[in-house]
């Protein structure tokens, strides 16, 4: 009797264990879920913190930058802006033969015409040294420093990598790129891009070409594209932005809004393209979205003509459809629109100087490449302001766009 009454006890004394650890288990389980519970929300708390705080700063810089374009701005005459929005080759500012060194030629010429850019050519350099010497020369006698730029896509578009002494990397050209199917190779390539003219002095790359080959007897870009597959160009050029931008290199979207299309080259004379805005916002423009999201500095608008898409039937850098419709409020690109060369044939044998580049302005461009002529250029914007063909905010839209660049990339 008396074991049976303790084994009886023992029975219970065991289930009143077993409910206590269970209890003790339950408890230790619900501290912890209390604990995981605020330390994630006061994680998240800190993340949003964290978050705001970026933005706070983003938003003080944003301010800073503001004030600093402005304050500049205060101090420029109409002319002085009118110049920032011209990016000329140096032979076309200092009026002398091939340009391989910058000195007091140099120095008056941008005291006279304060361009906002310089465009650099093979025949340009000699070696390393002295194009380095050259860029930061000509960046010392500027007061307001310049943009630098060159064509430097690979393969065919090589100023700098074609020549040996300027010990950088010949890119091929970007259809081999296109090839492999590799979008880590292309932002290889924007990189090594990036790094190299960052080293020789270049701020500007007038590269990636977004555009997309439509058709295969295309000469003008041919080659220089990464191929007729929309999608995969699109990621091709938006790593090369990357690549470029990341490493001190503004990135410019090429030939907008798309140039695959076409069979006359635009160099020697008109050149237009048949393709629907249907078929444009399809394929031509993916490349350009990805780019813009990337973080391209610059869009360079191309010189054809988009017949069954623009109701004026002029070429795209002169059309305020192509520049304002579809580039600036449609894909809501915000940096700076320049012009391809206006010494090309589908501009020079359609317009005059005076022409062009109040056509250009007034259709929503910031900056004028490589104008026939820098003083007349300078004269028909002025005058066109002067006339009121023209508004001084329109003018002063441009140059806040140009500075706060210029801000940005701490060259200010």
């Amino acid at each position: 009797m008396v074991i049976k009454m303790s084994n009886r006890r023992r029975k219970k004394t065991l289930k009143k264990t077993k409910i206590i650890i269970s209890v003790i288990v339950l408890v230790s389980e619900c501290l912890m879920f209390a604990a995981g519970y605020f330390t994630c929300a006061y994680s998240t708390k800190m993340a949003a913190g964290k978050t705001e705080a970026v933005s706070e700063e983003q938003k003080t810089g944003q301010d800073k930058t503001a004030k600093l374009v402005e304050k500049i701005m205060e101090d420029m005459t109409l002319g002085d802006m009118i110049y920032q929005m011209m990016f000329v080759t140096p032979e076309a500012l200092t009026n002398v033969g091939t340009v391989i060194r910058a000195g007091d030629t140099t120095k008056k010429a941008l005291e006279k015409y304060p361009v906002g850019g310089i465009v650099y050519f093979s025949q340009n350099f000699e070696n390393r040294d002295q194009t380095v010497g050259m860029i930061k020369k000509t960046q010392e006698y500027s007061k307001i420093p310049l943009f630098i730029g060159v064509d430097e896509e690979g393969g065919r578009v090589s100023r700098v990598g074609s020549n040996p002494a300027m010990g950088t990397t010949k890119q091929p050209a970007m259809k081999s790129i296109g090839e492999t199917g590799d979008v880590n190779k292309a932002l290889e390539v924007g990189e090594t891009l990036g790094k190299e003219l960052s080293d020789l002095g270049f701020n500007v790359d007038f590269a990636p070409d977004a555009d997309v080959v439509i058709n295969e007897n295309n000469t003008e870009i041919g080659d220089r594209s990464f191929g007729a597959d929309p999608e995969l160009t699109a990621e091709m050029v938006s790593k090369v932005v990357k690549g470029l931008e990341e490493n001190g290199v503004s990135a410019t979207l090429k030939h907008f809004p798309g140039h695959g299309s076409t069979v006359v080259d635009s160099h020697t004379g008109y050149s237009e393209s048949v393709r629907t805005i249907e078929q444009i916002r399809e394929t031509e423009l993916l490349p350009f979205k990805a780019g813009i999201e990337a973080g391209a500095d610059f869009v360079m608008i191309s010189h054809v003509t988009l017949v069954n898409v623009t109701e004026e039937k002029v070429p795209s850098s002169v059309s305020g459809e192509i520049i304002t419709d579809l580039l600036i409020n449609e894909l809501g690109y915000k940096g700076i629109v320049i012009t391809d060369s206006f010494s090309m044939g589908a501009i020079t044998k359609e317009y005059n100087t005076a022409d062009a580049v109040t056509k250009a302005v007034s259709a929503g461009a910031d900056m004028i490449l490589m104008p026939t002529d820098l003083n007349t250029a300078y004269t028909a914007l002025l005058e066109a302001v002067e006339n009121g063909v023209i508004s001084e905010e329109r003018i002063k839209k441009s140059i806040r766009k140009i500075l706060t660049l210029k801000a940005e990339k701490q060259m200010l």
